[in-house]
């Protein structure tokens, strides 16, 4: 071994690998295997999701011998799975914020439930009519624990919450979403409607004297061990994690002070026991301390409650009422003080207390009392605006677009206020110099928005604006504001008029962007775009018409060029180029392709080259849309194009895939078969898919019918095709970490999307590419091994029969590319016979036997001149004619059955008179009898309607048997005759029926 291998397999083996993923199963197999899992510093799978996985595999339903869905058994296994979760849920402790930020409602009831069941709590009992102090601690406890996650729940439910993006439409996990959604709806009906009890349950737990005790994994184990014992004081009930009476007290304090709160939007007065719980709360933290709680409580959120509850709440004493901002602002608004509210806010502008978005929604409530007629608020609005707008100055925040509008005409009073604002708001002799210069930023920008110089030197000459600007800066701000130009400044002065833009100009500029974008003429459009370049030259007219689009491929490089007007013309006649190609204006669309190759010629072989690739595939449409649709082979020159394109290995060009595309399917459609089997570069087959499987349809095509070694060039096409219809099973962890889900997508082990390989086939005309790839795919679909009725194909023999991995073929996708297909070649040629009869075993197999007959006999009938010819006996097969028998059987057409037994190699005498015997038929009946030649079945109709005593019907039987022509001992000439002569008056009349 050399000593570079010797490193290379020191330094592979040295890699660390991740270990495995435990399965549920094994903590099944293995009981101690739990424990050393939670023990470790990051498990994996984590706590939470093997409580799910616990309970998901616990809750299967079950099928029995009649196929029938049973809930899920009470087994040993089942009943082990439960308890391993309630261990996950006692190793976390109970702690609720942790079970429900991972598990769904579903799954966090189930889980409660079982903890209920495992307690010993009596079921079918209401928890408000047990009395806690009577029960064991740790079944009292799993009562508490259940009604505080239901009053959690219903207060959790009530809060807005942002949906989560989907991802690609999938069946079954849209159906898993939806059915998850349905029963969360349903759980949280049943807690609200127990809401009432839940809240009793938990106020009683308030009067208890004693300490609880939660469930551990030992005293799971203890109960696991005496399935006997109920309600009564065994080591289990007392053997679990203490819980304090305090810590009790104080979580369900909070929980139940939430739950008024929640209530208090349709009940006021309950938002004093809101204050009360939340107080008592705050009590109870302070008293022992937020650090011994096993349950812990957001403090930050505890003393948001108990502001809202200070202001919500009337209070005798007056100084508790004024306490906080909050307070007083909800007391002005409450009695119209609207002046004492800015005074308010003014003195926030130097303690920063207020949050932004509560000064936001003052505001906005201001505004919409002003807007219902209030007009003595619009000052007050004003003022409120200026004094948030100066504190988001301070704070580094971007200047709200209400303040702008508010200040689009300034005046004396309004500019006084502001600087009596920015003056109270800032301490220049405490503040920060980052606070210094943001305001002294604010100022002179205020400065530079103001056309009226007074103004502006009411600002430059104010005490502050004198401390916080040296000389130097502002002598050179009044020295820019004398010597520009007068213009208008949208910030600072409102958009009276259209017309405040010179009319002329505006006018001129804006009839000519209108002949621009109708114009198809580049010497026009070239004109057009050097007349707006010489009125303006900020704008960039490319971007005028959001129906001018370049393949992002191309508009890096063109956006590229520097020069305003190259770049804005090599755009538009791209543009308008590509545009045209699309309508199939190919004359308009030449001329600008054309220009457009000559403008970049004199530049850029970049784009030049872009431009020849774009003008092969012009001259491609153009040729297939005319000369070649009537049959004209291309000329030479366009052959060698297209070779000349594949072959192409100029570095650094971009190119577009259709471009490789519709060269080989160009080269497909016109049978360059040679070219592309033999003498095609092979480094051109290994980087480009669309040429590699060129090349294996042409050489399939080539070989067709060919002896048995053909069949090495079709496996390998159908190997290619089996792994572009391959899925690859990925796993997912959604974006909350609950249950991980199998997503099913495209391979990308293929040479291509199944989509790309639908479009690329898509443009294929030859008939016999796509006989053969039709062929392909039918004998695909026919592999699966629950398919029921098989598609007829031609050359169907020439593929493998079987598939090494079944699983891994995406039948459903297989299924729909086959009926597209057959659609798309029926537009290509709707007199295909073969193609008729694969779109009628497409619609027999799905159980459309009407459209089915529609295309067996339009299929005999475009190789038969209408039936007046015989049908060629490699279209009416035998399983052909057995199909058709069984969609008029299941259409109840029954004499119809009869007729078409006469078709067959040998007469289905048994189906024919079993046909026979049915009495509801839907279709003509006697009529029929004129189209019957088989005597024995003529002889079997006049007796069965001899037995059930039809004497028209059996008169019409005697009648068809009696002709002369049907004598037995006719010449066999005259007897196939006659028979003939009886299909032709049959099948037209049934193309007459189903057409």
């Amino acid at each position: 071994m050399s000593a570079e291998a010797a490193d290379r397999e020191a330094a592979t083996s040295s890699r660390p690998c991740t270990p495995p993923q435990t399965s549920w199963f094994e903590f099944v197999l293995e009981e101690a295997l739990l424990e050393q899992h939670l023990q470790k510093p990051s498990p994996d799978p984590p706590p939470v999701q093997l409580i799910v996985q616990f309970l998901e595999q616990a809750s299967k339903p079950s099928v029995n011998e009649q196929n029938q869905v049973q809930p899920p058994p009470d087994n040993k296994r089942n009943r082990i799975l439960k308890l391993l979760a309630l261990k996950v849920a006692a190793h976390l402790k109970w702690d609720l914020d942790v079970l429900e930020k991972s598990l769904s409602v579903p799954v966090l009831n189930m889980l409660l439930n079982e903890l209920l069941c495992i307690s010993k709590v009596p079921p079918g009992t209401k928890h408000v009519d047990v009395d806690l102090s009577s029960l064991p601690p740790t079944t009292a406890m799993a009562i508490l624990l259940y009604n505080r996650w239901a009053i959690r729940t219903i207060v959790q439910s009530s809060f807005p919450v942002k949906q989560v993006k989907p991802g690609p439409p999938q069946l079954n996990v849209m159906n898993h979403i939806q059915q998850e959604k349905e029963l969360t709806e349903n759980i949280l009906k049943v807690l609200k409607e127990q809401a009432a009890d839940s809240i009793l349950v938990l106020e009683g737990a308030l009067k208890l004297n004693k300490d609880l005790y939660v469930h551990t994994i030992r005293t799971l184990d203890l109960l696991a061990m005496e399935p006997g014992m109920v309600n009564g004081e065994t080591e289990s009930s007392t053997a679990g994690l203490k819980i304090s009476t305090e810590e009790i007290q104080c979580q369900v304090c909070y929980d139940l002070g939430a739950i008024y709160f929640q209530q208090g939007s349709t009940n006021a007065a309950v938002h004093e026991k809101a204050k009360e719980k939340f107080f008592k709360t705050k009590e109870l933290i302070a008293k022992n301390g937020s650090s011994s709680l096993h349950f812990t409580i957001d403090e930050a959120r505890l003393a948001g409650y108990c502001q809202a509850c200070e202001v919500l709440t009337s209070s005798s004493d007056d100084a508790s009422q004024q306490a906080t901002p909050y307070s007083k602002i909800h007391s002005c608004m409450k009695s119209g003080k609207y002046q004492d509210l800015v005074k308010i806010f003014l003195e926030d502008n130097l303690t920063l207390s207020l949050p932004e978005q509560f000064r936001q929604s003052v505001l906005r409530e201001l505004f919409q009392k002003a807007q219902q007629g209030n007009e003595a608020l619009d000052e007050v609005c004003f003022k409120v605006c200026v004094c948030n707008t100066v504190c988001d100055v301070l704070q580094g925040r971007i200047i709200d677009i209400q303040f702008c509008q508010l200040f689009l005409k300034p005046s004396k009073e309004k500019i006084d206020f502001l600087l009596e604002v920015c003056s109270g708001s800032i301490n220049l002799e405490s503040a920060s110099e980052e606070l210094k210069r943001r305001m002294a930023a604010f100022l002179k920008n205020l400065c530079l928005g103001m056309e009226d110089l007074q103004f502006v030197f009411m600002i430059s000459s104010h005490e502050l604006f004198i401390q916080l600007l040296k000389d130097d800066e502002r002598k050179l701000l009044i020295d820019q504001m004398r010597k520009r130009s007068p213009r208008i400044n949208l910030c600072t002065k409102p958009v009276t008029s259209f017309y405040d833009i010179p009319a002329s100009a505006s006018v001129n500029i804006g009839q000519l962007e209108h002949q621009l974008i109708l114009s198809v003429d580049p010497w026009r459009i070239r004109q057009i775009l050097i007349e707006l370049h010489g009125m303006t030259s900020e704008r960039q007219f490319w971007t005028i018409s959001n129906k001018w689009e370049v393949p992002n491929v191309y508009g890096s490089v063109i956006l590229g060029i520097k020069d305003s007007l190259t770049r804005d013309l090599v755009y538009i006649l791209m543009a308008k180029g590509l545009h045209c190609c699309a309508i199939k204006d190919f004359v308009h669309a030449k001329q600008l392709f054309a220009a457009c190759l000559e403008l970049v010629t004199e530049f850029s072989p970049k784009l030049r080259q872009v431009m020849l690739n774009e003008m092969l595939l012009l001259d491609i449409y153009t040729h297939e849309a005319g000369a070649g649709a009537s049959g004209e082979r291309p000329p030479s020159d366009l052959i060698s194009r297209v070779r000349g394109y594949l072959e192409m290995r100029v570095p650094d060009i971009p190119l577009r895939q259709v471009i490789a595309e519709e060269c080989v399917a160009f080269l497909l459609n016109w049978c360059e078969n040679e070219y592309l089997t033999m003498q095609v570069p092979l480094p051109l087959v290994q980087t480009n898919p669309y040429v590699k499987l060129g090349q294996l349809l042409a050489a399939t095509c080539k070989e067709l019918p060919g002896p048995k070694e053909s069949r090495r060039t079709a496996k390998d096409l159908w190997e290619v095709v089996v792994q572009i219809c391959s899925v690859s099973n990925q796993h997912k962890r959604g974006n909350d970490g609950r249950v991980s889900l199998i997503k099913h997508r495209e391979s990308t082990l293929g040479i291509m999307y199944r989509s790309e390989l639908l479009s690329f086939i898509k443009k294929l005309r030859e008939p016999l590419v796509l006989t053969t790839i039709l062929s392909l795919f039918v004998k695909l679909h026919n592999v699966r091994e629950d398919i029921v009725n098989d598609i007829a194909a031609e050359h169907i023999s020439i593929w493998p029969s079987s598939i090494p991995n079944l699983q891994s073929v995406d039948f459903e996708a297989v299924a729909i590319t086959v009926k597209e297909l057959v659609s798309y070649a029926l537009t290509i040629n709707a007199n295909n016979h073969f193609w008729l009869i694969i779109q009628a075993d497409i619609y027999f197999a799905t159980n459309q036997y009407s459209a089915a007959l529609h295309y067996y006999l339009q299929a005999g009938a475009v190789c038969s001149d209408f039936f007046n010819k015989m049908v060629p006996p490699d279209v009416y097969t035998d399983q052909v004619i057995k199909r058709m028998i069984k969609c008029c059987s299941l259409l109840n057409c029954h004499t119809q059955v009869a007729i078409l037994c006469q078709f067959l190699r040998e007469v289905d005498y048994k189906t024919a008179f079993k046909a026979l015997q049915e009495q509801n038929s839907h279709d003509a009946m006697d009529s029929y009898y004129e189209y019957i030649w088989d005597v024995t079945i003529l002889e079997y109709l006049t007796y069965l309607h001899h037995k059930r005593g039809e004497t028209d019907k059996r008169q019409i039987a005697i009648k068809a048997i009696g002709q002369t022509e049907l004598n037995a001992s006719n010449p066999e000439e005259v007897l196939q005759l006659a028979a003939q002569r009886r299909k032709k008056k049959f099948l037209q009349a049934m193309a007459k029926l189903y057409f």
